[in-house]
């Protein structure tokens, strides 16, 4: 994963904000890649076409833009729609040969801070199949930034799925192992957090505030747990996570401050070169989660995120020699007792990790507190390596008893996982500030849990590469509906472990693309394809 102390960088206009005294704001960076929009001879600048216009012939470019953007020419077989560098309200209605670009920065709405009183807010609603891509021909970083106080409505359907993606992926310059091209999607909320950017503010408060890694200026944090940044359902997230710098990264979708209003389902990130969802902060959920061929860490996870995941599918890369790659990490920026303290519950997951470089499939630091059932795990290395940094306040931190006071869950929890771990081996020791958590005491973490098996084989685990092999389905399932807190209803109990029951189980089908990562089936296409509109 990216260090959370990576906030920084892309030059930002239109949106205050302030900046950490550690980044710099000005630094920026072009987007990589080629590609070449043919502009045909000038013609009156285009109108809304009006009803009854005749649909171009599928895989043809239409006649003219939809209002609201800019006609910026013919790319492959699609009309290059720009959207505004700012959006208060717009529509983005599919159209038969019509692509819409994002050129530069496009921010949503105006930020309107912890409050929700300044700023502008804006919305941004997409229709089922838009296609979206990134200008990476410009010389700026390209990505959608929706503010504090502001919302998206991305709602595709299983059939009809909307795609962000990079402009070679209109042109047919894309592989397998394309990654980088463009800066993804940035959700910035009014939820709690706990890395505060000016002293003496107390986390979760309603002038805590940070900038979301790789923007420089977006600001992100507040006091409202059930702040709404909209929906995300049935999308997908290709080849994103443009490196601004060492240690300076945009992710596929990056979460900062999000509340526990806003809905992310049915989504997947596919080859980011960074993580593949970084959340900072905030107390949204998540579920129907697909990450393939992120190059960082498939799911990451910071300072004070308080939320629940259900039907998680991450699988790395073939032949992955990156290192700090994890599957999975769980950190809070070597600030072990910041509050609020960072809490997560993950159930019905599937972790294919392959990473040869990394000293563990699974990182978990920095005093977060977490919850895992009902999962699947696979890694060429030790399954876990959990760190605490210090033994203040009762133990190490990230294995100590429950604490009110410190707004501590206690040590972390596992149930129903079927670990299948390099070499036979659960975990690896790191020492930090002088402190390790031993092999011993991660193994009891494990021992002290329900129907865990910690001598799975890859072979047992899986078949297909996602399916659950004969091993898991042995597990007796953890009723993952007993996590849920009073009131609430988020995770739903199954009589399996893992992402998928079975071969009859199609959730993950369809609205999802295939690569030599993981193949879903006929009825997914391929990644480095497009639909034809």
């Amino acid at each position: 994963m990216a260090d959370f102390k990576r906030f920084t960088l892309i030059l930002m206009t239109g949106v205050a904000g302030a900046t950490l005294a550690a980044c710099d704001g000005a630094s920026s960076v072009a987007s990589p890649g080629e590609g070449v929009i043919v502009v045909p001879a000038p013609t009156p600048a285009p109108s809304p076409a009006p009803t009854g216009t005749p649909t171009p012939t599928p895989g043809t470019p239409a006649a003219s833009c939809p209002s609201g953007t800019t006609d910026v020419g013919v790319l492959g077989s699609f009309r290059s729609c720009r959207l505004p560098s700012l959006i208060t309200t717009l529509t983005l209605n599919k159209v038969a040969g019509v692509a819409y670009e994002i050129n530069g920065r496009v921010d949503v709405g105006v930020d309107r801070g912890g409050a929700g009183v300044a700023g502008t807010a804006g919305n941004l609603t997409i229709a089922p199949g838009v296609i979206v891509y990134a200008n990476t021909s410009n010389a700026d970083n390209d990505l959608l930034v929706v503010n504090r106080g502001s919302t998206i409505a991305a709602e595709g359907t299983a059939s009809q799925p909307i795609i962000f993606t990079a402009q070679q992926n209109l042109t047919g310059g894309v592989t397998d192992e394309s990654q980088g091209l463009w800066g993804g999607i940035i959700l910035a909320g009014r939820a709690p957090i706990s890395n505060c950017n000016l002293a003496g503010v107390t986390g979760g408060a309603v002038n805590c505030e940070n900038v979301v890694e790789g923007t420089g200026n977006a600001l992100y944090g507040g006091a409202t747990a059930g702040d709404n940044s909209g929906v995300m359902r049935y999308v997908q997230v290709r080849y994103s996570g443009t490196v601004i710098s060492p240690n300076n990264e945009l992710q596929g979708i990056t979460t900062g401050g999000v509340g526990s209003g806003t809905r992310l389902e049915y989504i997947q990130i596919h080859n980011s070169s960074d993580d593949g969802i970084e959340i900072f902060g905030g107390t949204h959920n998540a579920r129907y989660m697909v990450v393939t061929g992120a190059d960082d860490d498939s799911l990451d996870t910071d300072v004070g995120w308080k939320g629940f995941m259900q039907f998680v599918i991450a699988i790395q890369k073939p032949s992955n020699t990156t290192g700090d790659n994890y599957v999975m990490e769980i950190d809070s920026n070597n600030n072990e007792d910041a509050l609020p303290r960072q809490f997560g519950r993950i159930s019905n997951f599937t972790f294919v990790h392959t990473s040869s470089a990394t000293n563990a499939g699974l990182r978990l630091r920095g005093g977060a507190d977490f919850t895992f059932v009902n999962g699947i795990f696979t890694s060429g290395q030790p399954c876990l390596n959990v760190i605490a940094g210090t033994t203040d306040n009762g133990g190490k931190s990230t294995i100590r008893a429950a604490n009110a006071a410190l707004d501590e869950a206690g040590p972390p929890v596992f149930n129903s996982i079927y670990f299948a771990c390099g070499g036979g081996t659960l975990s690896t020791e790191t020492a930090q500030n002088s402190v390790t958590v031993t092999n011993a005491e991660q193994a009891a973490l494990v021992a002290a849990g329900t129907n865990n098996v910690t001598n799975g084989t890859a072979a047992n685990a899986l078949t297909m590469g996602y399916l659950p092999g004969t091993g898991a389905t042995g597990v007796t399932a953890f009723n993952a509906a007993s996590l849920n807190p009073a009131g609430t209803s988020f995770l739903v109990s199954t009589s399996y472990i893992g992402a998928i029951s079975g071969p009859a189980d199609t959730w993950y089908q369809g609205w999802t693309c295939n690569s030599n990562r993981a193949n879903f089936g006929s009825t997914s296409g391929a990644c480095t394809t497009l639909p034809v509109t």
